[in-house]
């Protein structure tokens, strides 16, 4: 199961944390991505991170102000948000599957078998 949470408030320039917690997690869902869909917009791949080895991948349109991490005792992934913009605002939501994808694959929603429930971050002008 994966509870993505974090979510909020925030003004222009401001920043937030997403926290995903991907309990029973026990080896099986190796790959987490961080993905965001706006209202009437399609699903959008934010970030991606490999359990084991890290190996943070960005979409350009956050590369340089997010940062995506992992607390493997723990088994949350997050997602650092800097110098947010109204169009960061969106709900998050956390996916996870059991191997790495390909770089051209990663942004593909349907590659992944497990979400979390998504969580709404709302950035004012």
């Amino acid at each position: 199961q994966l509870q993505a949470s974090g979510g909020g408030l925030v003004q222009a320039g401001g920043s937030l944390r997403l926290s995903c917690l991907a309990s029973g997690r026990q080896g099986n869902s190796n790959f987490l991505a961080w993905f965001r869909q706006a209202s009437g917009k399609e699903r959008e791949f934010v970030a991606s991170i490999t359990w084991s080895a890290g190996m943070p991948v960005y979409a350009n349109s956050v590369k340089g102000r997010f940062t995506i991490s992992r607390d493997n005792p723990k088994d949350t992934v997050y997602l650092q948000m800097n110098d947010l913009k109204p169009e960061d605002t969106a709900v998050y939501f956390c996916a996870a599957r059991q191997n790495r994808l390909v770089l051209s694959e990663q942004g593909n929603p349907r590659a992944y078998g497990w979400w979390g429930q998504g969580t709404q971050v709302t950035v004012s002008s």
